[in-house]
């Protein structure tokens, strides 16, 4: 199995009219979530949520393929 990069985000029972609609909404929490946080409570909030969804993904191999992708997308 390798990375899935093409977007994959739904909400169980929910309808959207526009593919990108998901993904959006996903967004507006994760900004929600870092709304009045000092950088340092917000780069917590982020290294707190990259272990708990590499906990949930499990898979080591992905996962390092995921490190690998965004080590070269920042270069």
């Amino acid at each position: 199995m390798s990375l899935n990069l093409t977007p994959n985000f739904n909400e169980p029972g929910k309808r959207y009219f526009h593919a990108f609609t998901p993904g959006d909404d996903f967004y507006e929490a994760l900004i929600d979530t870092h709304r009045d946080l000092t950088d340092d409570q917000s780069a917590m909030v982020n290294a707190k949520l990259v272990l708990l969804l590499a906990n949930h993904v499990g898979d080591v191999s992905i996962l390092r393929e995921a490190l690998q992708i965004v080590r070269q997308d920042s270069q």
